[in-house]
């Protein structure tokens, strides 16, 4: 791999030579501006707003534009006169647990090469030492003209920096959050969890650019004279505004899932959460209560038991009369 900028590593005294290579790569199609009517390519021609005539490279410079319009020319010279102590090193400047490092601030990705036999010593002795820390190292550096911020880690044997975004750099996440007071039931929690779980985990390495792949079969079917590959049709998504049941979009994910692993497509549904158990104190008082119902119940029945039943009076039978 070719690299892009030679230095070194300063990790206190010890000066470490390294190779700065780009550690990733774009595999996106690029695609070419042509005038419709002919096909042919079209340029962008870098035009003097002043007198309308074409610059060549050679000639353009560069310039600092006030809020007035003046331009205030700067040039290689002025800059590299500026006393930017990392512009050939990467100064450590401290070691931090990497939870620490807000991932929003994660920008390009580079890996460093040891520049010669003699630097391998102390690279190894840093790449170790980062891994028995369980730390990363957080770094000052200067490339293409402006000086940066960079944290250093081991992937497998190799020193990695990513550049960091200076804190100043993030933006606040403000009224960006949904401004509506929601509330969100068990149930849909519940549902969540298991869409969650059915979808399981997942090898980042299998993971390829559909679409990337998908423009590629196109191009090569247009190149041969064919028609382009007409899109598969996908199902309808919830979305666009729309107000969508969340209950049943959540159930039938579920089941899309479990569909896509192989597993049964079944969602059950989710039976509501059994109450609460009662505290020893509301289960003694229910207790009690209880016991003096049955009490009350119990007296009543023996007293009625035991009262004397009333007593229905003999009919008289009339005396006949002696002639």
């Amino acid at each position: 791999m070719r690299s892009i900028w030679n230095g070194a590593i300063s990790f206190g005294l010890v000066s470490i030579p390294i190779k700065l290579v780009n550690a990733t790569e774009s595999h996106s199609v690029s695609f070419r501006q042509i005038h419709i009517e002919d096909g042919g390519r079209v340029r962008y021609k870098k035009v003097c707003e002043l007198d309308g005539e074409e610059v060549p490279a050679a000639e353009i410079g560069k310039a600092y534009e006030e809020a007035d319009g003046v331009m205030i020319p700067i040039t290689d010279e002025d800059l590299a006169a500026l006393p930017l102590p990392t512009a050939k090193t990467i100064e450590i400047v401290a070691f931090v647990p990497a939870a620490d490092i807000d991932p929003l601030q994660m920008d390009a990705a580079y890996y460093l090469s040891a520049n010669g036999v003699p630097a391998a010593k102390p690279y190894t002795l840093l790449r170790e030492a980062l891994k028995r820390s369980d730390k990363v190292a957080v770094a000052k550096f200067a490339l293409r003209g402006r000086e940066r911020l960079g944290m250093l880690r081991v992937v497998d044997d190799v020193i990695a920096m990513h550049g960091l975004l200076w804190p100043d750099e993030i933006r606040a996440p403000e009224g960006v959050a949904p401004q509506t007071a929601v509330t969100v039931r068990e149930a849909e929690l519940d549902l969540a969890d298991a869409l969650m779980a059915t979808l399981g985990e997942v090898d980042i390495s299998s993971l390829h650019d559909d679409y990337r792949e998908a423009v590629e079969e196109m191009i090569a079917a247009k190149a041969e004279g064919g028609a382009a590959v007409a899109a598969p049709e996908s199902g309808e998504r919830g979305g666009g505004g729309q107000v969508i049941d969340l209950m049943a979009a959540l159930e039938s994910s579920v089941r899309a899932a479990k569909e896509a692993r192989g597993e049964v497509a079944e969602v059950t549904e989710l039976k509501p959460r059994a109450a609460p158990k009662k505290a020893p104190a509301a289960k003694k008082a229910a207790k009690k209560a209880s016991s003096a119902s049955t009490a009350k119940k119990t007296a009543r029945s023996a007293a009625a038991e035991a009262e004397p039943a009333k007593k229905t009076p003999a009919k008289r039978t009339p005396r006949k009369r002696s002639a």
